[in-house]
């Protein structure tokens, strides 16, 4: 990207998705770090989580038992920490002019509890509408790779590892969901190859992103 693309990097908003263990936190920050190289006012940020209120109800999500909340519940406390993470971190950032990348939005309520924990699309389709409004990313970069090699990386630490625990199977179902949604989403959706060293992961990200922002 050259110095005359430095403008599109302003006042956009990119969410990295995926099933757990793929590589995101790591990528995030070689992509962050790139962008401000570029001149870009970066905002990183999380989901759930992300803000004062959306840290609290993550505590809820994250932790615990596999079974202590039923997918529906999920759903409810994922869009509830969505909606003050929107309020409070994002659009205010984006009003800024900053670019803000989080790790995980509304496509992981779609796959985690929309297809995976059988809820079904629409009532998580009605409920990301509540949440987010016209709060949709610019670019969401789907890092796919085998999951039973992003599992054995998964970074657990913490307590917060309730979702790895609900098994091979579930992740199997998560990771063909962000699939279907890259799918039915080709305008905003990019799916990269997690395989591979960092800096070639990184290197397949940054053409995504040059190639999305010259086109916009």
């Amino acid at each position: 990207m050259n110095d005359a693309d430095n403008n599109n990097l302003y006042g956009r908003f990119i969410s990295f998705e995926g099933g757990d263990g793929v590589g995101k936190s790591t990528q995030i920050k070689h992509l962050a770090k790139r962008l401000k190289a570029s001149g870009a006012n970066v905002v990183v940020t999380r989901e759930p989580g992300g803000s004062i209120g959306a840290e609290a109800i993550r505590e809820l999500l994250v932790t615990g038992d596999k079974n202590r909340w039923s997918p529906l519940t999920e759903a409810l406390l994922m869009n509830a920490a969505r909606r003050d993470h929107v309020e409070t971190t994002i659009i205010p950032a984006l009003e800024r002019g900053d670019t803000v990348i989080t790790d995980r939005f509304a496509d992981s309520t779609m796959a985690y509890q929309g297809y995976a924990g059988e809820i079904g699309v629409d009532t998580v389709a009605t409920l990301e509408t509540i949440s987010i409004g016209d709060c949709r990313p610019d670019l969401t970069l789907i890092l796919n790779a085998p999951v039973k090699t992003a599992l054995e990386r998964a970074d657990t630490g913490g307590g917060e590892g309730r979702f790895e625990a609900k098994g091979q199977e579930f992740q199997e179902t998560v990771r063909n969901a962000f699939l279907e949604i890259a799918k039915n989403n080709p305008d905003r959706c990019v799916v990269i190859n997690a395989a591979g060293t960092i800096d070639e992961v990184a290197e397949r990200i940054w053409a995504a992103v040059c190639v999305r922002w010259s086109s916009m």
